[in-house]
């Protein structure tokens, strides 16, 4: 006899990441590198089982086969269960025919099958593209206090950003009586951090009627939260006030990562009672030399600094020669800044190789845009990669 979950997590993991360019041409956005060790999708991965949940389904679709490999048999997150654990769910191929997702309602209904398998109460859905920390049986705990329908986690934003979001309007109760996406003229401040709990019914009912509506976008925010206000559904707001990043653009992933820095980083990676797990293979210490100097910056194992870092973050494996120089950038596993090149306010992706005399990007101060080195490139003949320049394979002739 199957045991029942009480709980049961959707993470949502398919989305394929346009606005991250070169970073996600050939990976899935929960899988590109954050903070030295780890991957966006660690975060979410974390809090499940730091909030005792136990079962995860993770939806993916675009690149997936990265992801599926990182994630594994979940046993980096405690949770590679017998019953439960984590699971890779692609899109549903049924007798006749198989069906891309359609969007964030329409992968949920594709998996109901997965859902009922464990028959729980509770259903969290998840997004794989943010940074945070994140108790979400507290959250649990305050959705059967209100005993709502649907619970939206929330976070204050200033007013002069709330256009920006999907924004909550709420009673005093904070029960949900109005949603409104990217307002012109917000009336709160309350914004959507995209993860909901719904009772498992409920959602049902709303997801298989919205999957018979041709014209739905099949979509959460869209169409699944308005259609159960208009019914009348109780919904209530859950407040968040910790730390909250969505990395989906180049701008905001730097700026993530640059938040890990300093003796009081805005978002601490060091707290030992809410620990980040993450899968990595083995490497040995990283090593600086006589001639390396390190200032505010995260260093990961098997990095080799012979020139000078500073405020950046170096993930495994990355080599810094002699008298180069990498300022206010991120370098991603097993690439290359060879002696007398320079990178400044730049990311540069993995296993790229950047070339003696070649400079990268320009001082923080003078730029207004970052500048994306892709993946297994080699930048040589002393290149100038300008001010927010986007480089690919396609795009590497353009600066001969």
């Amino acid at each position: 006899m199957i045991k029942k979950k009480e709980c049961v997590a959707m993470l949502l993991a398919g989305g394929q990441g346009s606005r991250l360019y070169t970073l996600t041409e050939k990976t899935a956005k929960p899988a590109v590198p954050f903070g030295g060790k780890y991957r966006i999708i660690d975060f979410p991965l974390s809090n499940c089982i730091n909030s005792r949940i136990d079962t995860v389904g993770v939806l993916t679709q675009y690149q997936p086969l990265g992801l599926n490999e990182y994630i594994g048999n979940g046993e980096p997150w405690d949770l590679d269960r017998v019953y439960g654990g984590v699971r890779v769910l692609p899109p549903y191929q049924a007798q006749k025919s198989a069906s891309w997702y359609k969007g964030t309602a329409n992968a949920i209904y594709q998996n109901i099958n997965f859902i009922d398998r464990y028959d729980p109460d509770y259903v969290l859905i998840l997004s794989g593209d943010h940074i945070y920390k994140m108790d979400y049986n507290a959250m649990l705990q305050y959705h059967k206090e209100k005993n709502a329908a649907c619970t939206i986690a929330v976070l204050e934003v200033p007013l002069s950003e709330a256009s920006r979001f999907g924004i909550m309007n709420t009673n005093a109760d904070n029960s949900v009586y109005e949603f409104e996406e990217k307002p012109k003229n917000p009336k709160s401040t309350k914004a959507s951090m995209g993860i909901y709990i719904f009772n498992k019914k409920t959602l049902f009912d709303y997801l298989i009627a919205d999957e018979k509506d041709p014209k739905s976008s099949n979509d959460f925010g869209k169409n699944i939260i308005p259609a159960m206000l208009n019914s009348g559904e109780k919904l209530f707001a859950y407040s968040f006030n910790g730390y909250w990043k969505d990395v989906g653009t180049i701008q905001s992933l730097w700026e993530a990562n640059m938040d890990l820095l300093g003796k009081n980083p805005k978002f601490n990676l060091y707290d030992r009672s809410w620990r980040i797990y993450f899968r990595n293979n083995p490497l040995p210490p990283h090593f600086i030399g006589k001639s390396g100097t390190v200032s505010n910056s995260i260093v990961t194992e098997g990095c080799e600094i012979f020139g000078a870092v500073a405020d950046s973050v170096l993930f495994n494996s990355v080599k810094i020669g002699e008298g180069a120089v990498v300022k206010d950038s991120i370098i991603f596993p097993g690439s290359v800044i060879e002696p007398g090149a320079n990178v400044e306010y730049s990311i540069v992706d993995s296993n790229s190789v950047i070339s003696a005399g070649v400079h990268i990007g320009a001082p923080k101060e003078n730029a207004d845009g970052i500048t994306v080195i892709g993946s297994n490139l080699k930048i040589t003949n002393n290149m100038k990669i300008p001010i927010a320049a986007m480089v690919n394979e396609n795009a590497l002739s353009n600066f001969i």
